[in-house]
């Protein structure tokens, strides 16, 4: 004989199992913003700019903007495995880039 499904129990897991997951993404972002540097601009500024980035339908801008945040995990995860002095040339450059493009943004 089977025994029954408690389906209460259940669907309690697994809203647990979604609010732990939203909880993880809504830090994981937070953790973006603040590692980018973009903790620095007031929430209207961020808002505004995430906003635009997200209306945005051209896809060359969207592939240039997926190439830029994969050039800079890539050089995150290597300046966290390499010695401390090593890559700190190309982190200045990579946020000098970061805000020369930031600036473009706002003016377009």
């Amino acid at each position: 004989m089977r025994k029954p499904r408690d389906f209460d129990a259940e669907l309690k897991s697994l809203e647990h199992k979604a609010r732990d997951l939203r909880n993880r993404k809504v830090q994981q972002l937070g953790e973006l913003v603040i590692s980018t540097g973009a903790d620095a601009l007031s929430a209207h500024e961020l808002a505004g700019a995430l906003i635009m980035l997200a209306e945005t339908k051209d896809a060359g801008k969207r592939e240039a903007w997926a190439k830029r945040g994969a050039a800079y995990f890539h050089g995150r995860s290597r300046r966290t495995a390499s010695t401390p002095g090593r890559d700190s040339g190309g982190a200045s450059a990579q946020q000098s880039g970061a805000q020369q493009s930031s600036g473009g943004a706002g003016a377009a």
